[in-house]
């Protein structure tokens, strides 16, 4: 059998398939139907400093190959998440990165202070600058080059932990935001967030989104993500966490073979839970047939023409 392991930071992770933010709540919410231990990392729903109702429904709705979802930061906020949570993940056999969401650098210091000052076993933290469907917040440093290395560069100071950046595909140019990241000390960064889309109910022409617009996921935002993955690849030296639209082992291999050395499994979860289990074993026998003693072999190794 291969060897599944890949590396980020000083952290070992023994596959590299993740569950995306947002996606599978907080790690704990579906036990029965997803042995959690045979995955590589959970990447919990963002918290911020305060609780968070977030948007007035209708904040989800079902596209094309997709879903687009507007939920506004929903949380329990850090401080129930500190007492509830973490105690939680002290007994859970899989590694937990915390998604951090803020409005300011001084909010997303203090989430982190906070989580940073009690004991816990999560491995690092996954920082939401690039969220699409919130009138404030986050998503002005994900566009902003000088402003995300300010952001990595100061997070850094309070950390030894991972720290990951999750960009925006929603930005001129993507690769200069992954190299301010880099610049500012991150470990990693995660690409993509969500895409800006809109859907109309041409009976009502009524938005089906209560905000208008909301973050476009699934299958039909993959050969976005594909292509900002690759595009990164070739611009930093940090690894690259790929999200966006997989739903199968062989949309994981994509994402490798473009430059991914893990990826989170998202939209594909609210059909079923347990996907991401699948995928593993998928990709498993694909490599066990191709004769690969190791993912990371793939790590960039797409074929192109120019």
């Amino acid at each position: 059998m291969a060897d599944l392991s890949i590396k980020i930071g000083h952290t070992t992770f023994k596959n590299p398939i993740f569950v995306a933010s947002g996606t599978f709540g907080y790690g704990t919410d579906n036990p029965e139907l997803v042995d959690v231990s045979n995955i590589g990392a959970i990447v919990t729903k963002s918290i911020t400093l305060n609780p968070r109702e977030g948007n007035p429904p209708p904040r989800i709705v079902e596209t094309p190959s997709g879903m687009i979802n507007s939920i506004g930061l929903a949380n329990i906020g850090v401080e129930k998440y500190i007492s509830e949570l973490l105690p939680i993940y002290e007994v859970m056999d899989t590694p937990i990165i915390m998604n951090i969401a803020g409005s300011s650098i001084t909010e997303y210091i203090d989430v982190m202070k906070k989580v940073e000052a009690v004991s816990s076993n999560i491995v690092g933290y996954e920082i939401n600058i690039s969220c699409p469907n919130v009138k404030e917040g986050g998503m002005e440093f994900g566009v902003d080059c000088e402003m995300t290395e300010k952001l990595t560069r100061e997070l850094r100071n309070f950390t030894d932990r991972l720290l990951i950046m999750k960009l925006s595909p929603n930005v001129t140019d993507i690769t200069a935001i992954a190299k301010s990241s880099e610049n500012g000390g991150a470990d990693a960064v995660s690409a993509i967030n969500t895409v800006v889309g809109m859907s109309i109910d041409h009976k009502t022409k009524k938005s089906n989104i209560y905000t208008t617009y909301g973050g476009l996921s699934g299958p039909a935002i993959k050969p976005v993500g594909l292509a900002c993955v690759h595009k990164v690849f070739n611009a930093v030296k940090i690894p690259i966490i790929g999200i966006g639209g997989m739903v199968s082992s062989h949309d994981v291999i994509e994402y490798i073979l473009a430059g991914s050395c893990a990826v989170q499994i998202g939209t594909a979860n609210y059909r079923d839970p347990g996907i991401a289990e699948k995928i593993l074993n998928d990709l498993n026998d694909y490599l066990d047939e191709q004769n690969l003693n190791s993912i990371t072999s793939l790590i960039g190794a797409v074929k192109t023409y120019v």
